[in-house]
């Protein structure tokens, strides 16, 4: 008999290599294995819903396994693994049955993207490696408008790394919004799916317009001409948060 438990992850991207386990460093998806494979006593493979770069964090991040045998006592099982993770910055928030069909990736209707940018010119003490300063002071105003055209269904090429091996580079962002609090502005993205390093680079041509060295409408003319030669440079790993996943 198979079960299939998903779980729900949380991380703090600095120090690790991403999501996928590498040749060489401590990844997500590795050190979650070794915690999950210790507790259950049972040799267990991950399946994410998505690789995350380095330096990138999740609140929840999701994943799910499969095991012979039914887990009985979650609240042992979640001290034990997270016991198990307690030198990294990595936590299994919940655990949870699902049906057999229930796939982490595929299964996905829709995942929210966050990126935080600290705008001010101190340096960050609290928020050292969990956002980006920007010390020049950005227009929020034309930053709202710039980030208008990027909702709705288009060809994201001049936005992915060259390194992206998805098939097809049309998505469809379904809402983005960029909020102020206090030195914060907390910008969000919510689509099915995007490709690598894609958020990281809108949110660096926006930055671009914060701070007047693009129009707003700069953006809409970046996302016809599919050159990424032509983005702006990528917003730091450090301020991207996976924030939440619906299914």
């Amino acid at each position: 008999m198979k079960f299939n438990y998903q779980i729900i992850i949380e991380y703090l991207g600095a120090n690790l290599v991403g999501w996928q386990i590498q040749k060489k460093g401590k990844s997500v998806q590795g050190m979650v294995e070794k915690a999950l494979s210790k507790t259950l006593k049972t040799n267990i493979k991950i399946i994410g819903s998505g690789r995350t770069d380095a330096g990138v964090n999740a609140w929840a991040q999701s994943a799910n396994f499969f095991v012979t045998y039914e887990i009985k006592d979650i609240f042992k099982v979640l001290s034990s693994v997270n016991f198990y993770l307690n030198n990294y910055k990595i936590s299994i928030i919940k655990i949870r049955k699902r049906k057999l069909n229930f796939h982490a990736r595929h299964s996905a209707r829709k995942r929210i993207y966050e990126y935080i940018i600290l705008n001010r010119v101190a340096k960050p003490s609290i928020d050292y490696e969990r956002s980006w300063l920007v010390k020049k002071k950005l227009n929020i105003k034309n930053m709202k408008k710039g980030i208008s055209y990027l909702i709705g269904t288009h060809n994201f090429s001049a936005f992915r790394s060259s390194s992206c091996s998805a098939k097809s580079p049309i998505r469809t962002i379904e809402s983005a919004s960029i909020k102020k609090n206090k030195d914060k502005l907390i910008i969000n993205f919510t689509s099915k799916s995007f490709l690598q390093k894609q958020v990281r680079s809108m949110v660096g041509c926006l930055k671009y317009v914060g701070e007047g060295k693009w129009y707003p409408k700069k953006i809409n003319e970046l996302i016809n001409s599919k050159k990424r030669e032509y983005c702006a440079p990528p917003a730091p790993a450090a301020g991207l948060y996976l924030k939440r996943i619906y299914y």
